[in-house]
């Protein structure tokens, strides 16, 4: 009856085996090279086009208004007539990005304090200097003093926290100088990498998915901090594998990515970290400079989307398209807070490298989507979303899942298990029975001779 039953089970396992293998879905292959890379004009939405066409000293910004149009500052009424006959909405104001520019160099000479950031605020037409908890009386007073000598369009607020990096998803990479999260698959046309953060750790830290350092990923070959917020992590293979033009938004769920741009004050955006999961918050502000305890990091984005410890490096995007990468911030996923993210365009101008993206969202073959034209403009903030999605397979491995893997019968390991416990059964009841004739010979022959 044992031996029946172990054959038994060897055909059911193996029955099990060929119809999880025929039953897998296909995974899109990656598309190694991106046709949305910086230089192909990324510029998300008219207004970009139309604030480099009139200039900065008309013009001060550009954002998406609640209904999804596009409005731009302007300072005469020649300019909103283009702005206008353009299809964007036009809004008067008195300082242009010039004045904004000239203030924020006039911070940016000012004696460096920690626990400060400055921002243009282009809905309200001001630049604006923010003070965290760790910013004394006496540097916020001396920090006012510069402030009061540029102008009334410099306002100064004091918030609570403190801007840190987000040191401690995107999924998490982990090696001695701390945990962060896996960003975007990059390539230089030979290699693939994980663009991440750059304070997550020096050239040469090696990076692993699992906490006992058995499952290495990469190790970190370049990057910009302070200055920038960038780094690279090569893959220990030189490839990212399957399904890396995608992002892992928790769930064993992912979003295809399809190509890169800048993003736009006012649009919906999605971040991704392996600590708080998928967020969505609203962009407030560009080109914003942050006084990290650990150094100065310029050109950031501003968001009101919230993060972590742990999240640092995890990608930011909006219909899948990638916009930055998680920087630092202030806060939590409790109260809220800010956070800063290094723009995707930045880093890889300055590296030399493209985005790896995912096919079209049908998940076929074909051409990846290309990045928005300056003349689509952006979705409405409240009907924006993340982007296509799709199952996560292959981007980093994930150990904390192997038990559900096994135990999903959709898989191949329910049919294994079941393949190796009828051998087992098989294989004692071929001893259990030789050992039964062997004590049996051992009586009669004890018998027969006294």
């Amino acid at each position: 009856m044992t031996r029946l039953a172990a054959v038994g089970g060897l055909l059911l396992g193996g029955t099990m085996v060929t119809h999880a293998v025929a039953s897998e879905p296909g995974t899109p292959d990656a598309v190694p090279f991106s046709t949305a890379s910086p230089g192909d004009g990324a510029a998300a939405g008219p207004g970009a086009a139309l604030v480099q066409r009139l200039g900065t000293s008309r013009t001060a910004g550009t954002w998406v208004g609640e209904d999804g149009r596009t409005v731009v500052a302007v300072t005469d009424q020649e300019a909103a007539e283009e702005v206008r006959a353009a299809g964007a909405e036009p809004k008067m104001v008195r300082h242009s990005m010039d004045d904004f520019d000239s203030a924020t160099r006039t911070l940016s000479s000012a004696p460096r304090v920690p626990g400060t950031a400055w921002l243009k605020d282009y809905r309200s037409n001001q630049v604006v200097v923010r003070g965290d908890s760790t910013v004394s009386a006496d540097d916020w007073s001396s920090l006012t003093d510069v402030a009061d000598g540029i102008g009334d369009f410099v306002r100064m607020e004091r918030v609570e926290g403190a801007f840190t990096t987000r040191l401690a998803g995107g999924l998490p990479v982990l090696s001695t100088a701390g945990r962060c999260s896996a960003g975007f698959n990059v390539t230089d046309g030979e290699r693939e990498f994980i663009l991440t953060a750059g304070h997550c750790g020096p050239q040469g830290s090696v990076w692993f998915s699992d906490s006992g350092a058995r499952q290495k990923v990469g190790t970190t070959v370049g990057g910009s901090f302070p200055g920038d917020d960038y780094s690279l992590i090569a893959y220990d293979g030189g490839k990212a594998g399957d399904n890396a033009g995608v992002v892992a938004v928790g769930g064993n769920k992912g979003v295809r990515i399809t190509g890169v741009a800048d993003p736009t004050v006012g649009q919906r955006i999605f971040r991704s970290g392996s600590t708080s999961g998928l967020r969505d918050g609203e962009v407030t502000a560009l080109d914003v400079t942050v006084n990290y305890p650990e150094g100065t990091v310029g050109g950031l984005i501003e968001s009101d989307v919230c993060a972590e410890p742990g999240d640092s490096g995890g990608p930011m995007f909006s219909e899948g398209i990638a916009l930055g990468v998680t920087s630092g911030g202030s806060g939590d996923c409790r109260s809220g807070g800010i956070t800063y993210f290094q723009p995707v365009t930045k880093a890889l101008a300055d590296l030399d490298l493209k985005m790896i993206v995912a096919p079209g969202a049908e998940g076929g073959g074909g051409s990846p989507s290309p990045a928005p034209s300056q003349a689509q403009g952006v979705t409405a903030p409240d009907a924006a979303t993340p982007g296509s999605s799709t199952p996560v397979r292959g981007i980093l491995p994930d150990p904390s899942t192997l038990v559900l893997r096994l135990a999903d019968p959709r898989n191949v390991g329910p049919g294994l298990l079941v393949m190796g416990g009828s051998l087992v059964a098989l294989v004692a009841s071929r001893w259990i029975r030789a050992e039964q004739d062997r004590k049996a010979y051992r009586r009669q022959y004890s018998a027969t001779w006294g």
